[in-house]
């Protein structure tokens, strides 16, 4: 038998209150509406392991066309945990992060949607300036403005 091949990273998702909001808030950090539609019944939930469901969702994709970011609206079952106000240095899943031309003109737009920035901007030598915020809902997300050709991946070779 021939071993699987990773072919590619197609989503992260996240659980929302509200998709509108949530839809709205990402659409101004740069990505687009890919589609949006019902996901329902017990199939479903036998790939989530919650039984019958009904679940909206929202597709958003990067402008580039290679990541993608599933907005999740839950009408039944009811959400019973909320990880939203968890701090940085929780276990599980904890922020999503955007490479952005022009990190502080986003910061002002994303304001008018509740976004507060959590510590600060910081510059890391002279590769990025970086942040997290609380935007939409709380969610934590974290914005970085490349400064120069050296990449995440370039820095984590060398140490």
């Amino acid at each position: 038998m021939t071993k699987s091949k990773l072919l590619q990273m197609h989503n992260v998702g996240i659980v929302v209150e509200s998709l509108d909001n949530a839809i709205s808030f990402f659409s101004e950090i740069g990505l687009k509406l890919e589609g949006r539609t019902m996901v329902e019944g017990e199939w479903a939930g036998q790939i989530t392991g919650l039984g019958n469901q009904s679940v909206e969702i929202a597709m958003m994709v990067t402008p580039d066309g290679h990541s993608r970011l599933e907005l999740s609206r839950f009408l039944t079952p009811v959400t019973i945990s909320d990880h939203r106000t968890a701090p940085v240095n929780s276990l599980g899943y904890l922020r999503v992060m955007f490479n952005v031309d022009n990190i502080d003109e986003l910061l002002t737009r994303l304001t008018s949607y509740g976004a507060e920035i959590v510590g600060d901007v910081v510059q890391y030598e002279d590769i990025y300036r970086l942040c997290y915020i609380r935007g939409v809902e709380g969610l934590l997300i974290g914005l970085a403005e490349q400064l120069n050709h050296k990449t995440a991946t370039d820095i984590l070779k060398n140490t």
